[in-house]
């Protein structure tokens, strides 16, 4: 993230007109959602897994948290830089977890699912080690000062890696607050697929909040290098009513929903009506979640006080499609107007929360109530959409903000690591002062293309220079990506008539749990869709043997369809496979029949065999339809 200001140079009008009809026909929301995970694995820190997909990634702070005794190797680095922002990277945790909350379902149709789960565990796996202790968390790896001072790529890294922490003499409650709420809602995501690290995030959440809660106090009083970047505006109030709510939702537990009753007028959450939603103001997502408690029923004798929480969301929702007493700014093309840096980080959270108020009303047979009148719950998610196509490209400039999207996209993305040629192509030590030389004022496509990534976007008037040192309107940021994830989901696989204030049951493949043997034991790893599931899948090795030292198994996996009826369009999510396969078709991220298949009868089964030289990978069913 760079905090600097300069000029932008305008695109004539007359060729905005122009532009226009470029980019009016309909979108990929899949392809779209496939990009936008896969920009998270660019923006891994550590060591990097052996199925990581962009591969001009490399190794990377390796030894984060060494000076202070602690493990803090991995986690994502914010932005364009190399350094590990807390707050911002917990608050993307909880919007991604949030979007496989409501949306799972969709994305397990598309092939997605495992996908966006990896890249919440590799944030949630970071906060384990950040919190090792009840009322200790580290909250920041380098300093934004020395490592905007140099431009290298994350595997050249030279730059102050000290690593800075809250404690209750130096507290930081909307850091742990948010921390707290990256943690809960993580743990709803895995509670089916994985329930000890579910259990085990949730217990991270209780004593993250209790330490937020009895030690008050702004993180940036304490943390003071982040002050520059991530200054904690709103205080810690929002994120202690943020952190509750996510409890509440993780937990059941009535503790959290009182927290939220007594406290609700008193730390704003009934008072503040904004108009926007990110990782520093919090309080239109409370309003948001609390107003869902109201919805299912189960506000008892909170009802009063949840009213007031519902109102001001409500309030949130009318201003973006200008139907409230204050409406949100927007451009002459449309889209949500807040500031001139990184605008789109408002653009993507507000849709979300619009998306998922626009499925709750619809499940509660409700309108919204706005100043103008009420409003159906199709308006608000019609409105998401065109934020979203707005994104993709239907603009005045027919420019898409998604790196890798469409024709039209930023090629000079404001971005160390894609701006420097792979380490794994020149492994030439870039220096600190050198890269600013050489590749920054480089006026050139970036060697490394980096797919999906959503970059700060437009000015007010609908303008954008795709430059590289125009940073406010070419870096990109993990949490412009993490509300896209479940609006693009939704887009793309319709709402399937889903009650989104059912308890929610995220369809993860369970994971193959194998005991350390010398050779993995057979195991059944059933489809996720329910336990009277009409596909059955087993697995089983059918074999191993050694080869210039390594150990290499072949796996059988057998699916078998249990229905009385015909088994069609059968499409199948594979992870951790790290070798050949033999059997099916692949097409995008999913595994279909062969092409000697078209269907399953009745009892019938279908065989596909792989090889590699690791336990079984976790096979799941992504969708089906029966005839």
């Amino acid at each position: 993230m760079e905090k600097l200001t300069r000029p932008i140079s305008l695109t004539p009008p007359l060729l905005l007109l122009l532009c226009l009809p470029l980019a009016l026909a309909g979108h990929d929301y899949g392809q779209a959602l496939t990009n936008s995970i896969l920009f998270f694995e660019a923006q891994r820190s550590g060591y990097l897994p052996h199925n990581q997909r962009i591969n001009w990634r490399s190794n990377s702070g390796l030894n984060d948290g060494k000076a202070s005794g602690v493990d803090l190797v991995g986690g994502y680095y914010d932005a364009g830089d190399n350094v590990k922002f807390g707050l911002p990277m917990a608050f993307t945790v909880t919007m991604m977890s949030w979007s496989i909350i409501e949306y799972g379902k969709q994305m397990a149709a598309g092939g997605e699912l495992s996908n966006a789960m990896e890249a919440v565990k590799w944030g949630t796996d970071y906060f384990i080690k950040a919190h090792p202790q009840p009322n200790v968390l580290y909250g920041e790896v380098g300093d934004g000062n020395t490592d905007h001072y140099c431009w290298q790529r994350p595997e050249d890294m030279t730059t102050d890696r000290r690593a800075y922490k809250i404690d209750p003499s130096n507290p930081g409650s909307d850091l742990a607050g948010e921390t707290a709420a990256a943690m809960a809602a993580a743990s709803v995501v895995f509670r089916h697929s994985n329930p000890a690290y579910s259990s085990e995030l949730l217990r991270h959440a209780y004593q993250l909040f209790d330490f937020a809660d009895k030690y008050r106090g702004k993180y940036d009083s304490s943390i003071t290098v982040a002050q520059k970047y991530y200054r904690s505006v709103s205080g810690y109030n929002d994120e202690l009513l943020w952190a509750a709510a996510w409890l509440y939702e993780a937990s059941g537990n009535q503790y959290y929903l009182d927290y939220l009753g007594r406290n609700g007028d008193s730390m704003g959450g009934t008072g503040w009506g904004m108009t926007e939603f990110g990782w520093d103001v919090k309080y239109a997502g409370v309003q948001t979640l609390v107003a869902k408690v109201m919805m299912q029923g189960k506000a008892g004798h909170h009802a009063p006080v949840f009213e007031r929480f519902q109102q001001k969301a409500e309030y949130f929702m009318c201003s973006c499609i200008g139907k409230g007493s204050r409406n949100a700014q927007k451009t002459p093309g449309g889209l949500i107007f807040r500031q001139r840096w990184n605008n789109m980080q408002f653009v993507t959270s507000a849709s979300f929360l619009a998306t998922v108020y626009s499925d709750y009303l619809a499940s509660s047979g409700k309108y919204l109530k706005c100043s103008a009148g009420n409003v159906a719950p199709v308006q608000l998610l019609s409105f998401a959409k065109s934020q979203v196509d707005y994104i993709l490209g239907d603009n005045p400039r027919a420019t898409s903000y998604m790196v890798g999207y469409g024709n039209n996209y930023p090629r000079q993305v404001h971005h160390r690591a894609s701006s420097i040629v792979s380490i794994k192509v020149n492994p030439s030590f870039v220096s600190c002062r050198g890269g600013y030389a050489t590749w920054y004022s480089r006026k050139a496509s970036d060697p490394n293309l980096l797919l999906g990534a959503i970059v700060g976007g437009p000015d007010a008037y609908d303008n954008f220079a795709d430059e590289r040192d125009n940073y406010e309107q070419t870096e990109p940021a993990t949490y412009n990506n993490a509300p896209l994830l479940g609006i693009l989901a939704r887009l793309h696989g319709g709402h399937g008539g889903y009650n989104q204030l059912l308890p929610v049951a995220v369809p993860a493949p369970n994971p193959v749990v194998t005991k350390p043997t010398p050779a993995p034991k057979p195991i059944a790893n059933p489809a996720p869709v329910s336990s009277s599931s009409p596909v059955d899948i087993v697995q089983k090795m059918t074999t191993s043997w050694t080869d210039k030292g390594n150990k290499y198994y072949r796996y059988s996996t057998v699916v078998t369809n249990k229905s009385g009826k015909t088994l069609k369009d059968l499409k199948l999510s594979i992870s951790k496979l790290y070798g050949p396969l033999w059997g099916l078709n692949k097409s995008g991220n999913v595994y279909g029949f062969p092409a000697w298949v078209s269907s399953l009868g009745a009892g019938k089964s279908l065989e596909f065999v792989y090889i590699h030289s690791a336990d079984p990978a976790d096979v799941w069913v992504s969708s089906y339809n029966l005839a």
